[in-house]
């Protein structure tokens, strides 16, 4: 994308989201919307008796939709002070003729601002849910890959009871599922603002009608099949409840709360070698040290995460503050709010989609984390083992807690590696069990039902997931990283 030097770039447009998002809160596709709601309203208009109403006035607006002359519309809008306004003043002047006298009959400006932005919301929400879909393949193939690979789990980050890489990837990859579910619900739930008037009341369209309100429903009817919506808001004020902005916002903010945690976990990961996302052949981690692999992608996640989860407490506060039938307060900051959260959700899954494949485990070094604390977590089992070849339980029990004291002592205040079992293989009590600590200390046998876990999760989960979406995931996704 060329950049204009003397402009202020938005980086989410620059830098971060991809063009296809782009494209959906774009000034044409907007403004296009615009033109079409008020060409379906005068067809059904017409449709519903009337007649002066003609088709020609129909063709027109049909040959005009995308020849807006965006520099026209700023011309009249600077006269007027009125967006809306200036569009059907422009949309008359092109279409040309008296077309003007039928354009936005009966509606008021929320009837093309408020369906677009329904519109304008499905649209980012199936992509999003496109994207979002691949994200959860992609990871859940790494995590049926690696369900197996033992490797230390923490708690507090302090060492816990060991895991696997799979397992781990899959409580990921089930936040993403509940993003998923949540998004398909909120896509499904969309319902058009459709033509209430004013107030809600519908009231210029009764008129309109001559008082005939079956024909104002079906008016509604005819609207929302032609934009291909099940239903439209069933009241309103002058403008769609402003709860649905918030619930669709917290959709967004779901995957900003999943890509968060994720990001998180994979920089705490390659801090310890254990992890790293993919790192180009020149990518270059810092410009002072060259040795470094700084993890970039996933920070950048961390970073948007956080943008979009203070964005999405916006819409709660727009939807608890608007007076009575509605207030204008609303406008500029949804102007804002929806698209930049849309085209952060596109980021942050943007980034997810091209870590994922490429991540790089270390298993010799997820080992040795293991070897270093296993000592210490087998302790229960090298105990029963020992009582098992006929020792005391309860001297055994005092001698391994010794044992294990000193050997933490040791490595806190010396460094020195964990030498726990030299210090077993040390002492007498424990003869009839030195030699068998691999045995003892196999790692795969401190995982529990992690592997089956990762399993049953993927087969009850994410097949369904897989069948739905068949279509989507044969088809290939373009958007990359940008920088």
């Amino acid at each position: 994308m060329p950049v204009d030097g003397a402009k202020y770039d938005n980086p989410l447009a620059g830098r971060y989201a991809s063009e296809e998002m782009l494209s959906v809160f774009s000034p044409e596709r907007r403004y296009g919307t615009w033109r079409r709601l008020w060409l379906e309203l005068a067809r059904a208009e017409r449709e519903l008796g009337l007649k002066f109403i003609s088709n020609e006035h129909i063709g027109e607006m049909e040959k005009n939709l995308d020849d807006i002359d965006f520099d026209r519309v700023s011309e009249i809008e600077a006269e007027t002070r009125h967006d809306v306004m200036a569009h059907i003043r422009a949309f008359a002047e092109a279409c040309g003729g008296d077309v003007g006298g039928v354009i936005h009959l009966g509606a008021t400006s929320c009837f093309v601002t408020d369906n677009t932005d329904v519109i304008l919301i499905r649209d980012a929400l199936d992509v999003l849910i496109r994207r979002l879909v691949r994200v959860v393949d992609s990871l859940d193939r790494f995590a049926v890959k690696y369900s197996e690979l033992p490797t230390l789990g923490f708690t507090h980050f302090q060492p816990a009871q060991i895991t696997t890489v799979g397992k781990r990837a899959s409580l990921w990859l089930q936040d993403l599922a509940d993003d998923l579910s949540e998004l398909e619900r909120l896509r499904e739930n969309l319902a058009l603002r459709g033509a209430k008037g004013a107030t809600g009341t519908q009231a210029s369209y009764l008129a309109l009608f001559d008082g005939d309100s079956d024909k104002v429903v079906e008016l509604e009817n005819k609207l929302a099949a032609a934009f291909d919506f099940c239903a439209t808001v069933p009241l309103t004020g002058q403008t769609y409840p402003r709860k649905v902005d918030a619930k669709v916002l917290g959709g967004l903010c779901g995957i900003a709360q999943s890509a968060s945690k994720f990001s998180i976990d994979l920089r705490l990961l390659a801090h310890m070698r254990e992890i790293e996302e993919p790192f180009g052949k020149k990518q270059v981690g810092s410009s002072a040290m060259a040795y470094k692999r700084n993890p970039m992608r996933a920070e950048r996640m961390t970073a948007l995460s956080r943008y979009l989860m203070t964005l999405a407490g916006n819409a709660p506060l727009t939807a608890a503050s608007q007076w009575f039938e509605r207030t204008l307060d609303d406008s500029a900051n949804r102007r804002l709010v929806i698209p930049d959260a849309f085209l952060a959700a596109d980021a942050l899954l943007i980034l997810y989609g091209s870590i994922v494949p490429g991540l790089v485990v270390y298993p010799q070094q997820i080992a040795s984390h293991i070897h270093a604390e296993l000592p210490f977590m087998a302790t229960e089992n090298i105990l029963m083992a020992a009582v098992a070849a006929g020792g005391d339980r309860q001297e055994l029990h005092e001698k391994i807690r010794v044992h294990a004291q000193e050997a933490a002592r040791e490595m806190k205040e010396s460094g020195v590696p964990n030498d726990l079992l030299d210090r077993l293989d040390g002492d007498p009590a424990f003869a009839a069990v030195k030699g068998k600590w691999g045995e003892i200390l196999d790692p795969a046998k401190f995982t529990g039902r992690a592997p089956q876990q990762v399993i049953e999760f993927s087969t009850a989960y994410i097949e369904p997931v897989r069948r739905k979406y068949a279509d989507v995931l044969k088809s290939s996704d373009d958007a990359d990283v940008k920088v």
